[in-house]
């Protein structure tokens, strides 16, 4: 295994948005490609109880990009909010990503694919949020996977949750079961170049705690 380009793979696929080529097709088999990759991922009990639905038909994309704009309008509409308490890099950093996020919700619609990655089970209201995480730790990783593979390819893509707010319109979108969750919607192009970089983060050491919890420093 070549593992300097596996680590560059891990350190530049980035959530792609303004980089994203809203003009150039995607092919389905390499869709179908990425996400027979994808279910080579782990899941829970080994129960590969994942549905992936892939929308391309403008009129279905153009509602879905309705449904998370009204979202971002109402969650997301005051930069303030997030970059309130932070130093001036940081502040300068969320803005960038508010930036990019914003174009996203403007211009969703015009990516070319949409994939919606659904796991067997609808979550129930009010359930401990540890079955909820043993549930969504069943379809993220081949989530992940997927992401991994589409960049291999010279593709981008961003995971996105604000379309769930309007989850069963969209199941009755789509002609998802009521039985069924949505854990995501992952916006899909070519990329505008492929010489994306490892962001800047904290070491490791700086968020890693042994044995016991330490004071945030």
């Amino acid at each position: 295994m070549d593992r300097a380009s596996v680590d560059e793979l891990l350190t530049t696929t980035r959530a792609v948005r303004k980089r994203l080529d809203l003009d150039r097709p995607v092919e389905p088999e390499v869709i179908q490609e990425c996400i027979d990759l994808a279910i080579q991922a782990p899941t829970g009990s080994n129960a590969q109880g994942w549905r992936w639905v892939v929308v391309t038909d403008a009129d279905k994309r153009k509602a879905l990009a309705d449904w998370y704009k009204q979202s971002w309008g109402s969650v997301y509409a005051n930069v303030e909010t997030m970059t309130q308490g932070l130093d001036a890099d940081r502040a300068a950093q969320q803005q960038r990503v508010y930036s990019s996020a914003d174009y996203l919700a403007n211009n969703l619609e015009r990516v070319p694919v949409h994939v919606i990655p659904c796991l067997l089970g609808k979550l129930p209201d009010g359930i401990p949020s540890w079955i909820a995480a043993s549930m969504m730790g069943s379809i993220f990783p081949a989530v992940w996977s997927f992401q991994l593979a589409l960049r291999s390819r010279g593709l981008g893509s961003v995971l996105t949750t604000l379309h769930l707010a309007f989850h069963d319109d969209a199941s009755e979108l789509l002609g998802i079961p009521e039985t069924v969750q949505q854990a995501a919607l992952i916006p899909v192009a070519y990329t505008k170049g492929t010489d994306f970089q490892p962001a800047k983060r904290r070491p490791g050491r700086e968020v890693t705690y042994w044995d016991t919890w330490k004071a945030t420093r």
